[in-house]
């Protein structure tokens, strides 16, 4: 068969599916591609899967099916209409099958094009499921029937041997979807086709016959079906169906004649008797159906806008709880200013200060009505300088200008403020609900747990957004206690404006890629600080030199020399020479800057060492960790008794590699690792079996970590992310929230430094910049980007191969130490 008639089946498809859907031939044509293939679903008492329509072919099949006359030429007639329809284009629709059509819950039934009309297991493969196909078997010499039977006696014999036709009715099983499916090609095939002629109108007429036996005939098991069918072809219909419904197997009988010229045309099908003598129950059915429709659309839109009625009244009421809470908070707040005002100006008129010789009250305290509080346009003032009282003898002038300068630092203030508005009212909403977490939870200081003697417990405090926790303050008042962390933070975040630059290390050519400086650190007085990296050198510079200095180039104290490149070093918070280092041959060294020699040296590791710490509680303890997994412990007394030769005293093994250790500041036994695997591992050293605690949030590998604190850890990943941690608050060995994760910064790739002093944490970027976060605040409080000068034309240059490669703080002062993939080291301070 030509190609002509390949498009003439495509089309059929499309034509049935537009008609039976109420679509147009091109809709029809464009939904042909997307057809699905029906599969075996779960099918509820009601005969319809979860999604509302089910394929009329498990309908039909359903075990204990009951026939409804009018249900049944409801969907008879769709079927029928959607037929004459392609009848009318000129089109035979050759598939006129159960298993290519689907049912809705409301009988509704629309044609699919299915895989089961014309996969390979399908006699009619070829021709796409049409009777093209058989035709162009049959003109081969393989008659369709010839071909089947052997399968139909197959499935016969299957079914006596599993008894099938002895189930009772309580026992019914749904009848195997495949093997149906193999037989209905057969079913459905018309006598002419079946002795290699071409389909043609009858053909479908004689299919729509076979449907509707199948519409009005049910059966208790699988062999009786097949029997059945098998003699229908001879037109041989079962004596319950003729007593039950004579009209029904009558028309069936009409539709079915061996004939193709004695059966009836469609429209013949369409106004005969049979199907109009009930047309007036038809419709009314067919109306009932519209009006049920109509219905459960109206359900559906009356649950939708339930469903967001109840959403806006949830927000509703959130925002209710917020704005009282928010309101008991300024209440609060401003009691407290009030207090504190009137403290001041009780100490003010003590020490006996005129008005005229002092800040008048109204310029350090502004009085506030309720609008300037519900606009934010409040211009705050800093703390240190509300008590300032100038000499009697300042002039007028100096006054006036230190004004400016006082507004002028509110107004900077103000415009950080509401620059990062959003994230402080994240900030401010996370403070307000940590203090109020649900009783399953860790509890927290503000839950006050009182012991009866016994073990019972009872709680004193009700977590709620109306109960708020106050305290009694030596201001007299009371206080809600979670308003002075998030107000130290707010300090802390508005204390610095900028990082200024104090000094540039000048120690050689920047040009070469042997500076890139890997870690540095002061010593125990913070008088001296170390440099170390790829040169395979540690350099140690005096810090007044460096700050004071105007100097061409700045030389260190001293100078050792390693044989591989550095990657860590640390020094001994207790001797005051001693700096221990990690190279990437797997070396640890404890060098005497002194001396400017090595004094103990450990080779256990078997890879790259990254990281090295010596203890705070007890300096004569050192951890590193290394590319090999390990953690090893070191005790550097055993260096002096060994002839500088030292073993571990105990090694954590891990399943990654180790890219940092920290000691926990008031422990020797407390060590947390940051491992490659995306976590954090806290080990007490006194039990190594399993850590005690592990920290999962990071997306990549974890660069770094470092203790805050005793209960407070900050750790650093590539996936350009810190993390703030609390360990007093967790009840398991896992915790996989952070109390505050800070973005803003780049890092991908590169080791890039980590710092903290005083609640801030110092961070580099891969874009070359220098991050500081406060610990209260997700977002940098400050930045500083390091500049490329060409040493050839002198100007500025961007290079984005350029990264920070470490920070470290100078103490508990606001200084900072940075310096830069080039080997660009700078002193920064926040002013």
């Amino acid at each position: 068969m030509g190609g002509s008639e390949d498009a003439a089946c495509v089309a059929s498809s499309g034509s049935l599916r537009a008609a039976s859907r109420g679509e147009d031939d091109d809709d029809g044509a464009e939904e042909d591609e997307e057809g699905e293939e029906p599969r075996r679903r779960p099918i509820s008492p009601s005969g319809f899967g979860n999604e509302g329509e089910v394929s009329l072919r498990e309908w039909l099949d359903q075990p204990g099916r009951a026939v409804d006359l009018l249900q049944c030429l409801h969907i008879f007639r769709q079927i029928a209409d959607a037929v004459t329809a392609a009848h009318a284009q000129g089109v035979v629709v050759g598939n006129v099958r159960p298993s290519c059509f689907v049912m809705s819950a409301l009988d509704r039934v629309s044609f699919i094009e299915s895989a089961s009309c014309s996969s390979s297991s399908d006699p009619s493969e070829d021709g796409a499921g049409s009777p093209d196909g058989l035709a162009e078997r049959g003109a081969t010499g393989t008659p369709e029937s010839a071909s089947e039977m052997p399968a139909v006696s197959a499935c016969l014999e299957e079914a006596k041997e599993r008894g099938q036709g002895d189930v009772g009715a309580g026992d019914r099983a749904t009848f195997p979807l495949k093997k149906i499916l193999l037989m209905e090609s057969v079913w459905y095939t018309s006598p002419e086709e079946a002795t290699g002629g071409s389909g043609t109108f009858a053909s479908d007429i004689y299919r729509l016959g076979v449907l509707l036996f199948e519409l009005f005939c049910t059966f208790d098991s699988l062999e009786e079906k097949l029997i059945t069918m098998s003699n229908l072809r001879h037109r041989v219909l079962p004596p319950q169906l003729l007593l039950k419904w004579p009209k029904e197997a009558s028309f069936c009988l009409w539709l079915l004649h061996p004939q193709p010229d004695t059966r009836p045309k469609m429209s013949e099908v369409l106004h005969s008797e049979f199907l109009n003598q009930p047309r007036d129950s038809l419709e009314e059915r067919d109306a009932a159906i519209k009006l049920k429709e109509e219905i459960e659309d109206q359900e559906l839109l009356l649950d939708f806008l339930l469903h967001l009625q109840q959403r806006k009244k949830e927000i509703a009421d959130r925002l209710h709880d917020t704005i009282c809470f928010l309101s008991a908070d300024i209440e609060e707040v401003l009691h407290q200013q009030s207090i504190l005002k009137k403290k001041s100006y009780e100490e003010l008129d003590n020490d006996g200060h005129s008005a005229a010789g002092t800040l008048d009250k109204a310029s350090l305290y502004p009085v506030m009505d309720e609008h300037s509080y519900s606009c934010g346009s409040r211009k705050r003032l800093r703390p240190e300088l509300q008590n300032f009282v100038p000499e009697e003898d300042v002039a007028e002038g100096a006054r006036s200008e230190t004004d400016q300068q006082i507004q002028e630092n509110a107004l900077s203030k103000s415009s950080r403020l509401m620059k990062n508005f959003k994230k402080l009212e994240a900030a401010y909403f996370s403070a307000r609900c940590r203090q109020m977490k649900p009783s399953g939870k860790s509890v927290n200081k503000f839950f006050q747990v009182a012991s009866s003697g016994r073990g019972s417990m009872t709680r004193t405090e009700v977590s709620s957004v109306d109960d708020k926790v106050h305290t009694r303050g030596n201001t007299g008042g009371t206080k809600i206690e979670w308003i002075n962390p998030f107000l130290d933070g707010l300090r802390k975040y508005l204390a610095f404006s900028k990082l200024k630059v104090r000094a540039d290390l000048k120690h050689g050519d920047l040009l070469n890629s042997m500076n890139l400086v890997c870690s540095m650190g002061f010593d125990r007085d913070k008088e001296f600080f170390a440099t170390a990296g790829v040169n395979k050198k540690i350099k140690v510079f005096e810090c007044d030199t460096i700050l004071n200095g105007d100097r061409d180039i700045h030389y260190p104290v001293t100078e050792m020399t390693n044989t591989s490149k550095i990657s860590c070093i640390c020094w001994n918070n207790y001797i005051k020479s001693h700096i221990a280092s990690s190279d990437f041959d797997g070396v640890v060294q404890v060098w005497d800057a002194t001396r400017s020699q090595v004094f103990a040296e450990m080779r256990e590791h078997e890879r790259r060492v990254w990281s090295v710490d010596f203890s705070l509680a007890d300096p004569t303890k050192l951890a590193s960790g290394s590319d090999d997994g390990a953690v090893k412990i070191w005790n550097i007394n055993q260096a002096i008794l060994f002839l500088h030769l030292a073993g571990s005293v105990c090694t954590v093994r891990t399943k990654a590699n180790v890219c940092s250790v920290h000691f926990q500041p008031d422990s020797a036994y407390s060590l947390a690792i940051g491992s490659a695997d995306h976590k954090i591992y806290c080990y007490d050293l006194r039990n190594l079996r399993i850590p005690s605690c592990t920290l999962a949030d990071h997306m990549k590998t974890v660069s770094y970590v470092k203790y805050l604190d005793s209960s407070t850890i900050v750790s650093a990943s590539t996936d350009s992310s810190l993390k703030l941690w609390d360990l007093s608050t967790s009840l398991s060995r896992m915790i996989e929230t952070p109390l505050q994760t800070f973005t803003g910064h780049i890092n991908i790739k590169n080791f890039v430094g980590l710092s903290i002093s005083d609640g801030y944490v110092a961070t580099g970027s891969e874009t070359n910049e220098v991050f500081v976060y406060s610990k209260a605040f997700p977002m940098p409080v400050l930045s500083y980007k390091f500049s490329i000068i060409d040493p050839i034309s002198g100007k500025e240059v961007d290079d984005t191969s350029q990264f920070i490669s470490c920070v470290c703080w100078r103490g508990q002062t606001p200084m900072l130490l940075a310096a830069s993939s080039s080997g660009n080291i700078k002193f920064l301070e926040m002013v």
